[in-house]
């Protein structure tokens, strides 16, 4: 093989899978797997099935040189010592440190950070963020959020990634939308969270427990052996379904005020979403209507200076991500 400007082996795990991939110095991903993340079982078998996936990315590397792993992972993850502290989508793995499992074991440097925290700076470097500045407009400060089985976000400031004292900060799932009694319990444990109210897991949920008690007509089933989707709840809602329009029209509501307070916390120039649930408001076309409501909710002109638009790196933008802070920390020319 060619010279890569040495290679990242990258990880991005989250509640519904786990992607690896060998990156070179350009962002282009050389080899990829994807496997689901395994579901009701113990830690040792959740960490086994990653640790697989490492070291099938190792063998393909062969004797090409290596020059570190980098982990995205969803849920608060202290990024020094790599133990995880209560993470939502991934709660068996709770105090585990993947520094202790992993780096001995294959034998080079290793750095963790949030899945969404990394795809923000994959996003303000390669994707969208790049996308804008080469077309002249601005992207000083890139907000970022994907909405998928969970809702999490990261925030980049010129270049830097705003990480917080132990590497938490930009935890955007968890701020609170809604502080009434009736308010979904969420996966953190808190009630009426963002995380509660737009993930995957959450519109799924919600419209299970509509169909419940619903007598009217929906095209939306409430079989048990096959649990209706949020893409599900989408496609229903395009055409006609009252039951999928209403809680599209909910999600609309709930996401719209998440980033007005976002807005408000952090004032982007530059709101980029990512994850399934954000193509599904695409398919769905929603996206201006979010965009408009934040427009008439900040509250100065100067706030509404913001463009909102979808990631442009997909899938890949967690691994991207955590290649470049493996070559940001070993001092390697991106």
């Amino acid at each position: 093989m060619s010279q890569h400007l040495g290679l990242v082996v990258a990880m991005d795990w989250g509640g519904t899978w786990i992607r690896t991939s060998v990156i070179d110095g350009r962002g282009t991903l050389l080899w990829n797997i994807k496997i689901p993340t395994p579901q009701h079982t113990d830690k040792r078998d959740m960490l086994n099935a990653a640790e697989n996936t490492l070291t099938e990315a190792f063998e393909w590397c062969g004797t090409d040189s290596v020059i570190g792993m980098g982990i995205a992972v969803a849920g608060p993850i202290d990024t020094e010592t790599g133990i995880f502290y209560t993470p939502p989508s991934l709660a068996n793995l709770d105090g585990v440190s993947l520094k202790h499992e992993w780096e001995s074991k294959f034998g080079y440097p290793m750095y963790i950070g949030n899945d969404a925290t990394l795809a923000a700076l994959a996003e303000y470097h390669l994707g969208a963020g790049l996308s804008e500045r080469t077309s002249g407009r601005g992207a000083l400060t890139l907000l970022y959020m994907t909405i998928s089985t969970g809702v999490g976000g990261g925030v980049i400031d010129r270049g830097n990634v705003l990480m917080g004292a132990h590497g938490m900060a930009a935890e955007i799932g968890h701020i609170k939308i809604d502080s009434s009694e009736s308010a979904p319990i969420c996966n953190c444990g808190g009630r009426g969270c963002l995380e509660s109210l737009i993930s995957g897991t959450a519109i799924s949920g919600h419209a299970r427990n509509i169909l419940k008690s619903y007598d009217g007509k929906t095209t939306l089933s409430n079989d048990l052996l096959e649990p209706v989707t949020a893409k599900d709840v989408f496609i229903s809602a395009s055409h006609g379904d009252a039951v999928g329009q209403l809680i599209l029209n909910e999600v609309v509501s709930n996401l719209s005020l998440g980033i007005t307070n976002l807005i408000h916390s952090f004032n982007p120039d530059l709101v980029v979403l990512g994850g399934g649930v954000t193509s599904g408001l695409s398919d769905a076309g929603v996206l201006d209507s979010v965009y408009q409501i934040v427009l008439s909710s900040v509250m100065s002109e100067r706030h509404k200076h913001f463009k909102l638009m979808e990631a442009g790196l997909g899938d890949a933008s967690g691994m991207i991500g955590a290649s470049l802070l493996v070559r940001a920390s070993e001092s390697v020319k991106i």
